[in-house]
């Protein structure tokens, strides 16, 4: 079948209880269904998160920030889920998969190169940095129980908890739609539960016993910042979830029901987590924030709350590992999209091994979050970009084009105006970044300043603006 077409019209095609076999292919306007509404529990159900108590207690503990100006970097942080909003916009427009639709910025043959890196590599990375979080709970669980190879529980919690986020993945759409939901009330009401038996544990009295002021305030007020800035600036998937919508849908109410799915639960429980902080101590975050907080919670909520944190994964990397299996086949790679999510699934499997075996939890939430900017920032900013100056108008055959006089060739099939802009906001983003493993030379001229985020992708959205604005203008008006 021809990428560009779409299969006949079967009401069941989209279901929970089938396995989804459309890849890039187009979603034809008599298969359009859903309402934007329905995004919010898609967006919500993954980030419904033990990962954002993890990263919120880091704030006060770890960077030491008091409690009030971590809840601003929070904030902040909180308000980058515009951006998955707005690219979600263009999934109903042009029918297809991100992953495609991107080929109208950076040409058919430059965007290969950009969606196997960033849409293929860096999700099995993703899907490996919260694979560990339920792998570390999972294996305490249990250790606690009685398995005495704490190592053997580590490699069985991720083998199982990745099988099931794989078939997630194969059944698709129609199941995340129809299920996240229901994933996401039973998710939050566990979660609520865990935040009742956490809260007598908190000092709500805290307050630093060196507080921060100057630059070293500053320092950890922008670190922060950008640790937090990495999970909405992840989702340049999301159009891949709106896809199916009617053409007809109010762009709005698809980037308030992305934007807020996804920021709610984060501001909430990451916090949360910052509250938390004071109630736990430096070696509980050294040797992983997991134990701690199965040490607060009585003995028949342990095992509830393990059960939430691998739900929660698996509803986040289900997603994941569903959008990147379209990665390889918009790359030209011939393979079904079912045998894509197992492929994806099994090298996710293999960095989470090495992840959980090599490193705590903490060292590599905090490492991988800050170093994913590099590509996710300015990927996001450019994108985002495109959508604006392009106003949603995306022809769905051209980017399906790949002769030497299609629409999105440009030079070669390269589009140098997408590509440049792409590696200078990444440039930008390295030389601000602060991290225990790499500090840029500007980020250090600065006195540590970790000014990655804004800097990256202003710098990607001023470039791609100036090198490619009025091409894609006209390409909008024609």
């Amino acid at each position: 079948m021809d990428e560009t077409t779409s299969t006949p019209f079967d009401p069941a095609a989209d279901s929970a209880t089938r396995v989804e076999t459309r890849g890039i292919d187009l979603v034809g306007d008599d298969e359009r269904h859903g309402r934007a509404r329905q995004l919010f529990a898609v967006w919500a159900a993954p980030n419904v998160s033990v990962l954002n108590f993890t990263i919120g207690a880091t704030l006060t503990l770890v960077l030491g920030l008091e409690i009030w100006q971590a809840l601003i970097v929070v904030f902040a942080s909180c308000l980058l889920w515009i951006f998955p909003g707005i690219i979600a916009t263009s999934g109903p427009t042009a029918g297809t998969s991100g992953s495609v639709i991107q080929r109208a910025i950076y040409g058919y043959r430059g965007n290969k190169i950009v969606i196997a890196f960033y849409g293929w590599f860096i999700s099995g990375v993703f899907l490996a940095l919260n694979w560990v979080a339920s792998s570390f709970m999972g294996a305490e669980l249990l250790s606690r129980w009685g398995m005495a190879d704490h190592t053997l529980a580590l490699v069985v919690v991720s083998l199982v908890v990745a099988a099931i986020t794989v078939l997630v993945a194969v059944y698709g759409h129609g199941l995340i739609l129809r299920s996240y939901g229901a994933v996401t009330a039973g998710l939050l009401v566990v979660f609520l539960v865990v935040v009742g038996f956490i809260a007598p544990h908190i000092d709500w009295s805290f307050a630093q016993p060196e507080p921060l002021s100057g630059l070293p305030l500053w320092s950890s007020l922008t670190i922060g910042f950008a640790i937090l800035a990495s999970t909405p600036l992840s989702y340049s998937n999301s159009a891949d979830m709106a896809r199916y919508l009617p053409r007809s849908t109010k762009p709005s109410a698809i980037i308030a029901a992305t934007a807020l799915g996804g920021a709610i639960p984060c501001f909430f429980f990451t916090s949360v987590g910052a509250l938390l902080g004071s109630a736990v101590s430096p070696d509980d975050i050294a040797i992983g924030i997991e134990y701690a907080l199965l040490d607060m919670l009585p003995t028949w909520l342990g095992p509830i709350f393990v059960l939430g944190v691998i739900v929660n994964t698996v509803a986040l990397n289900g997603m994941t590992t569903y959008t990147a299996s379209m990665a390889l086949q918009s790359i030209g790679v011939p393979i079904k999209r079912v045998a894509s999510a197992i492929l994806i699934g099994v090298l996710g499997t293999v960095f989470t091994l090495v992840l959980v075996l090599s490193t705590s939890l903490i060292e590599a939430v905090n490492l991988m979050l800050q170093f994913l900017l590099i590509v996710s920032a300015p990927t996001m900013a450019v994108y985002a970009a495109d959508i604006v100056l392009r106003r949603r108008r995306y022809d769905s055959l051209d980017l399906f084009d790949e002769s030497r006089h299609g629409r999105f060739w440009y030079r070669g099939g390269f589009g140098l105006a997408g590509l440049v802009s792409l590696l200078g906001g990444a440039i930008a983003t390295a030389l601000f970044l602060s991290t225990d493993v790499w500090t840029g030379p500007l980020g250090a001229a600065l006195g540590y300043l970790d000014l990655s985020v804004p800097v990256g992708m202003i710098v990607s959205i001023v470039l791609y603006v100036m090198l490619a604005g009025r091409r894609v203008r006209e390409q909008a008006a024609s």
